[in-house]
């Protein structure tokens, strides 16, 4: 592919350093003592800056997958693919592999040139140095990922040693390997033929959507031209048919030949073409993000605007902003303690010494929050009942503990069989951390 420069370039690279700059410097990111994101799998808890979340919050995981998809579908009903062009990590590894390759190599025409070449010292020198910057690259980003689900410096550490575990030498070399030949060789392959967005994208897009556009009634009819735009004399159109588009285009497709499913919206043509443009002195602008719509009926910058703000387009955000709204209340309001209470299902009840009916109970308390707590615990639902042991607990920060509740009745009190209750956990210190979880006691 032929390297290009110009304004959607220059944004795509913003894209490659922010989303990199986050995935490679989150998990060294310290944040109260600790890494500031982990999915800790040995721990079953999953930390994110200030929160933990553990297994029993995957209702969060779900939400997060749901605001995902939404973005994702109002983003290509306004902008067809712009995350394959700008985010996707497809794009942005074969991006930073491809700019390794020009460093090394040189530009296409010369990379061309090297390949026809029969094998020699400086072939062998460059294409070994091209995969060894690819191989460092692959190693360190599986390093990375691996540093998301066990703690990064403890795995430096344990890598330094030769003390790494099984399974992370695995997605350790298969991380590593998986990036080296997506990224290394497969590079468009993967969205023409693997990617299963490019096969539903269509039914996404509508007359409105914007995507990338040539412009035939300006275009064609296609023909050399000399610099400043001249024609000498013939009715031509501005494509001077230079093939520029097609050798910048990551998936090789002709964008004058019409939309196709390959295209990944990365406006490497528009650049190009631009570039062609400005030589030539004719305006910028023969392929451009437009809509079907605007094309056909001649639409102004203004007019495609307001088409984007279409039913289709607000209901998506609605929608979303509807959703981000109450994920966001929930996380606010969420009380970082958790109560799973059990009956002693081996004794229903038994008879105390002061003609008391007893039933005992394992409440499994689980502290969300990282500072550690102090819960008194309660009980009530029947008249007098109290409890003879397990009136309060301790829970250091973020883990869980397990404590046996003795709960009392006088004879006489309730009804015969189950009677519901509920026991009460509430933070010294800190009232509204508090928890209701009901069960029964049973009377005899």
């Amino acid at each position: 592919m032929r390297s290009v420069s110009g304004t959607f370039n220059n944004a795509r690279w913003i894209m490659v350093f922010l989303t990199q700059f986050f995935f490679y410097g989150a998990c060294w990111l310290d944040w109260g003592g600790r890494q500031a994101v982990l999915f800790h799998l040995a721990e079953r808890k999953f930390y994110v800056f200030g929160m933990v979340f553990w297994p029993q919050d995957a209702i969060y995981l779900a939400v997060l997958l749901v605001i995902s998809a939404y973005l994702l579908f109002l983003a290509t009903a306004i902008g067809g693919r712009l995350f394959c062009g700008y985010a996707c990590p497809q794009t942005v590894y074969t991006e930073i592999f491809m700019w390794i390759e020009r460093k090394i190599e040189g530009d296409r025409s010369a990379r061309m040139k090297l390949d026809r070449q029969p094998m020699s010292a400086r072939k062998l020198g460059l294409k070994v140095a091209k995969h060894a910057a690819w191989l460092v690259v692959a190693a360190w980003t599986g390093f990375t990922f691996v540093g998301y689900f066990t703690p990064i410096r403890e795995l430096a550490s344990a890598v330094g040693s030769f003390g790494v575990s099984g399974w992370e030498v695995f997605w350790l070399f298969f991380y590593s390997g998986f990036l080296y030949f997506m990224a290394g060789f497969m590079r468009e392959q993967m969205c023409k033929y693997l990617c299963p967005y490019a096969r539903f994208q269509g039914v996404m897009f509508d007359p409105d959507t914007l995507v990338i556009t040539y412009d035939a009634e300006r275009g064609e009819p296609r023909g050399q031209r000399r610099k400043g735009g001249d024609a000498g004399g013939k009715a031509l159109g501005d494509c001077v048919d230079c093939g520029v588009c097609v050798q910048v285009c990551p998936t090789g497709i002709d964008i004058r030949n019409g939309l196709q499913y390959e295209c990944i919206a990365c406006a490497a043509c528009i650049d190009g073409c631009d570039s062609v443009m400005d030589k030539i002195g004719l305006p910028r602008g023969l392929i451009r993000y437009s809509t079907e719509n605007a094309m056909a009926k001649h639409y102004g910058a203004r007019d495609i605007l307001q088409h984007l703000m279409r039913p289709r387009t607000l209901v998506y955000s609605a929608i979303l902003v509807l959703i981000v709204v109450a994920a966001g209340w929930s996380l606010a309001t969420r009380v970082p303690l958790k109560v799973d209470v059990l009956r002693d299902r081996s004794t229903l009840y038994r008879e105390g010494d002061d003609e008391r009916i007893e039933n005992v109970f394992t409440l499994r308390v689980m502290n969300t929050d990282e500072a550690p707590h102090r819960y008194q615990i309660e009980v009530s639902g029947i008249d007098g009942i109290r409890l003879e042991s397990g009136a309060t607990i301790e829970v250091p920060g973020a883990s869980n503990k397990t404590v046996a509740a003795v709960a009392s009745v006088e004879e006489g009190k309730g009804k015969k069989g189950s009677n519901p209750v509920v026991f009460e956990l509430r933070a010294e210190g800190a009232p509204k951390i508090a928890v209701h979880e009901k069960t029964t006691f049973y009377l005899p």
